[in-house]
Order: C-alpha cells, then structure tokens, then sequence
C-alpha cells in the first residue's frame, strides 16, 4: 500500500500542481523517506556486529597472547 504525505502534496498543490502529480510525488517522497528508515536499521545492525566482531577478536587475542606468554 503507498502512502504520501499531506503536507508535500498541499505544497505541491499551492505551487501549482496538477493533482495526479502532486500525489505521485507526495508518495514518491513518502516511499524515500521509507527506504531511509530501513537504510538507518540496517546501519544500526552493522554497527553493533562490527563492535562484537572487534570485541571478541580482542579478547581473542588477549587470550593468545597469555597463552603464549606463560608458555
């Protein structure tokens, strides 16, 4: 289902729009500003993957790097 936004189509309309365009590009906008969102969650999820991924490879090689000191 799209959406639009309300205050992008009154803006298009005041400008002088024609209706089915105002619409296409309020819903256009509306799909964009979508597809941002998602874009900021999957960063977020990288984000945190990264920061574990460098979290257990240091105490990896903090865990090496007593073995091979006592030995």
């Amino acid at each position: 289902m799209t959406t639009m936004i309300a205050e992008v189509y009154d803006a298009f309309k005041s400008a002088g729009a024609e209706d089915d365009k105002a619409l296409a590009a309020a819903t256009a906008i509306a799909d964009y500003q979508r597809d941002i969102g998602d874009l900021r969650g999957d960063v977020r999820l990288i984000k945190w993957m990264v920061g574990f991924n460098l979290a257990f490879s240091l105490g990896v090689v903090m865990l090496l790097v007593r073995l091979l000191a006592s030995a």
